[in-house]
């Protein structure tokens, strides 16, 4: 799972107090991370300030943060103009300056000679090669990309980039501090425009294309596209507000990796000459010239995420998390995709990109699941990652706090069936991708149920929950974050939970007018008795990790940034013991709990006399006795 690091307190070095270092500074300093925020000169110091200042008032305006916490945050951020004083100690060393190779290149030069020999040096781009910076840096290894979206103090969307020497731990590292100051991180490939901006910037283009073809009025243009994305700002007016140069700019990057398909249309050349923004206000909507926006709209980027994909540039679940979390659109491009159908989904991209011809290929791999006909495109939220006989079942949806929807369910349920036939996996750790194990069940999903599918989802999760639990190998339940409502209903489905310094675990479902149905009330009251379960229930408050503890539903209690570590550790262990002596321990346990004393003995007795006639009792009496270390077959 990778060693962790860049664990709070360390010190961030954030080189650059503009826009988006200011942000980035603010995000891991709340965090509790110390920060050394560095600038050319005191006065470029001082608006960097300001801003960190002025966001951090507007929360306290909105009654999310005090004046005692803008002093906190404030007080763990030094402000210098001397490089070798800003990384000296880092940790981690992020660069927001000019999105300029030459500049960026020759703040690299200068901070080399300072930075520890252990440290991470990231640079923030948009669009710039990673590669290509690191070119030079003593350990390329420990050199990646970081691209914050703006505004990087609030949006939570990271993408974490590896040059072609970027190694797998620093990502590793990169991806676990993305979660420590509360970002949603996405791996992508280091090719132009990494994943989001791909398609999001050629979407913005497109826009000013159709406005400059004649094809609708800017309302009507403007109007779909908070449509077809569920946004709050269409195309033009998120332009106006984040500044048409960026646009711009971005497309020349993207023209010059792509070619003229993604070439600068006249409209947006056009508009940043002016220097004005659209006035798109200006004009009425014409209702009849809205499928027209509306098909190029989704040509263009159902058209472009799947080359991406197709590229390796990034998954289809991180394609679609970077729209969701860093776009805010309601549904990602695979999201959309689905809800169209392939079938469809490919005939409006196959019309857009007949207009460049050569210049925008198709996605094959889009065409071929038509072909063969399939209805839509598989988003994974559940994953298997395998270590040796170790299997890391991770539930991957960190954008909802991976809670359960049908979705999630069914393929936590694919998930063990799957593990169940793979007989050199002896232990099974679950947990989440993220630090969060899973915030409960969907309310979104769940609100639209009536009486007839509330009741069959429960049942749903029950299934499931039972597959975990009569899993032939031992299941730990590793909770980081939160485990509430139906997360906790799965995790206590495993043979033991053990938990990270700092969760929450509870069942809050009667604060939305429910109660738990996956089996949690029952598993519970098993475990700590039908008083302690009723409290939990009856005020929904969740406990802290070391009350779960104490209560007896969490057998231990680790600390947060070593928790992966100690988890993996606790299960190479078991593992490496006799497979089929703990299979039938675990039946044994289990069965005999709802047993009468007679009968649970009589079973026990009955399964440790079997296990002599095993050859890995053979195995391990005379390992034993021969002061070697077993070598366990599970027969």
């Amino acid at each position: 799972m990778g060693k962790v690091g860049i664990v709070p307190p360390a010190i961030v070095a954030v080189l650059g107090a503009g826009n988006m270092g200011s942000g980035i500074a603010q995000a891991c300093a709340q965090a509790g991370y110390r920060v050394r925020l560095r600038d050319l000169n005191d006065a470029m110091l001082a608006r960097g300030r300001s801003l960190i200042e002025k966001t951090l008032d507007g929360a306290i305006q909105r009654k999310k943060s005090t004046p005692a916490k803008k002093a906190e945050v404030l007080a763990r951020i030094e402000f210098t103009t001397d490089v070798a004083t800003a990384v000296k100690g880092a940790a981690l060393v992020v660069e927001a300056v000019f999105e300029e190779e030459a500049v960026k290149r020759a703040l690299f030069a200068e901070v080399a000679p300072h930075v520890d020999a252990t440290a991470i040096v990231a640079t923030n781009t948009s669009s710039l090669s990673v590669t290509r910076l690191a070119e030079g840096f003593p350990d390329p290894s420990r050199f990646a990309g970081l691209h914050f979206f703006f505004p990087a103090a609030v949006n939570k969307l990271l993408e974490v980039i590896g040059g072609a020497d970027t190694s797998e731990e620093t990502l590793q590292n990169l991806e676990r501090f993305a979660y420590r100051i509360k970002k949603v991180p996405i791996r992508v490939k280091d090719a132009a425009g990494f994943a989001v901006n791909r398609y999001f910037v050629p979407y913005l283009n497109e826009a000013a294309r159709m406005a400059g073809d004649g094809v609708a009025s800017l309302a009507t243009i403007e109007e779909v596209g908070r449509e077809v994305f569920g946004t709050t700002l269409g195309p033009f007016e998120l332009m106006n507000v984040t500044g048409i140069p960026i646009a711009h700019h971005s497309m020349g990057s993207l023209e010059a990796a792509f070619g003229r398909a993604y070439s600068a249309s006249p409209g947006l050349v056009q508009q940043f000459e002016k220097g004005q923004p659209w006035p798109w206000k200006d004009t009425v909507v014409e209702p009849d010239k809205k499928g027209i926006v509306r098909d190029r709209f989704l040509g263009l980027v159902l058209g472009i995420a799947t080359r991406l994909v197709e590229e390796g540039v990034a998954t289809p679940e991180a394609t679609d998390r970077g729209a969701v979390v860093g776009l805010r659109w309601k549904r990602g491009p695979f999201a959309i995709l689905n809800e169209m159908g392939l079938r469809p989904a490919v005939v409006t991209v196959e019309v857009y990109a007949a207009q460049w011809g050569d210049a925008f290929p198709v996605s094959r791999d889009l065409t071929d699941r038509a072909q063969r006909g399939e209805k839509s495109w598989t988003l994974r939220l559940v994953r298997i990652e395998r270590n040796g006989p170790v299997a890391w079942v991770l539930l991957d949806r960190p954008e909802a706090l991976n809670s359960l929807n049908s979705t999630v369910l069914g393929q936590l349920d694919a998930a063990f069936l799957e593990l169940e036939g793979d007989r050199e996996i002896r232990c099974v750790v679950l947990a989440g991708a993220s630090p969060v194990f899973a915030a409960g069940a969907d309310i979104a999903e769940m609100a639209k149920k009536d009486l007839a599918d509330g009741r069959a989802f429960g049942f749903v999760g029950q299934a499931v929950c039972k597959r975990i639990e009569e899993f032939r190998a031992p299941v730990i339940a590793l909770v980081e974050g939160y485990a509430l409502g139906g997360g906790l209903e799965i995790a206590l489905s495993a043979d033991f939970i053990v938990a990270a310094d700092g969760a929450q675990l509870g069942l809050p479902e009667t604060t939305v007018g429910i109660h738990p149905g996956f089996g949690g009330a029952s598993r519970l009251t098993r475990l700590i008795g039908r008083a302690r379960t009723k409290l939990l229930i009856f005020t929904g408050v969740p406990v802290s990790a070391e009350e779960a503890a104490r209560l007896g539903f969490v057998v231990r209690v680790y600390p947060a940034d070593r928790a992966r570590e100690e988890v993996a550790a606790l299960a190479a262990t078991i593992a490496e013991r006799a497979p089929l002596a703990i299979s039938w321990a675990k039946a044994v346990v289990n069965r005999g709990e709802d047993s009468t004393l007679d009968a649970a003995l009589r079973l026990e007795g009955e399964s440790a006399g079997h296990t002599f006639g095993t050859s890995d009792r053979t195995e391990g009496m005379n390992a034993f006795l021969e002061r070697r270390k077993p070598k366990f077959e599970g027969r």
